[in-house]
């Protein structure tokens, strides 16, 4: 018996249709642009890649297994979000409506996008609980090396996050009009920071308990 390819393309989909951290930014950035919007999505699929990598070599398994390092994880992943958060609501509370939200969009540049997605996946405990419980279940004993089945359901997700990525760049793209109001900027930037923020607390919150 060999993997379920389609299973794992239907619980790879049902991952990506629930909104995080990775949705939030890929969707703020190419309300900015699309080159904003592909950079951001470019930076959080290689930060799949490096999870995938990780999964390869057995590091996700033995994050799993050692809680410590999980929780370390889990707690720069949540700090990161409130960053981002926070950077992105203070500005609309600072600047001038008329030339202060300008100057803040301004900065959104192809690069800064990247560097967002990049770091929000890597940081994203999610992705390595995935490698580490879910993938797991899909791998076949006695088929072709586990290390080469990993990285062929890996590369899938990957393949299938640029898909679904996509479709959220294209409708970015279709609120830029939308967004080059000053006023539902400001309140987009609050909404996607107070999102993120929450996640990232969230996060925080859960290791305490």
């Amino acid at each position: 018996m060999g993997i379920s390819w389609w299973a794992f393309v239907g619980v790879v989909a049902v991952a990506y249709l629930v909104p995080g951290p990775d949705f939030a930014i890929i969707l703020r950035s190419s309300a900015r642009g699309l080159r904003t919007g592909v950079g951001a999505a470019v930076g959080a699929q290689l930060g799949l890649c490096a999870h995938v990598v990780m999964a390869t070599v057995g590091l996700s398994i033995v994050l799993a297994r050692h809680p410590e390092l999980l929780t370390a994880v889990r707690i720069l992943g949540g700090l990161y979000l409130l960053y981002l958060g926070g950077r992105l609501i203070m500005p609309t509370f600072h600047q001038h409506p008329t030339t202060g939200s300008q100057t803040h969009d301004e900065k959104m540049t192809a690069g800064s996008a990247f560097s967002q997605g990049l770091f929000t996946n890597l940081f994203n405990p999610k992705a390595v609980l995935f490698f580490a419980a879910v993938l797991p279940q899909f791998l076949v004993p006695g088929g072709a090396p586990i290390w080469i089945q990993i990285a062929a359901l890996g590369l899938l997700d990957v393949v299938l996050g640029f898909v679904a990525w996509a479709v959220v760049v294209a409708l970015g793209i279709r609120l830029s009009a939308l967004m080059r109001r000053d006023v539902v900027r400001r309140w987009w930037d609050r909404v996607t920071g107070i999102t993120l923020g929450s996640l990232g607390g969230g996060m925080i919150a859960l290791e305490r308990r």
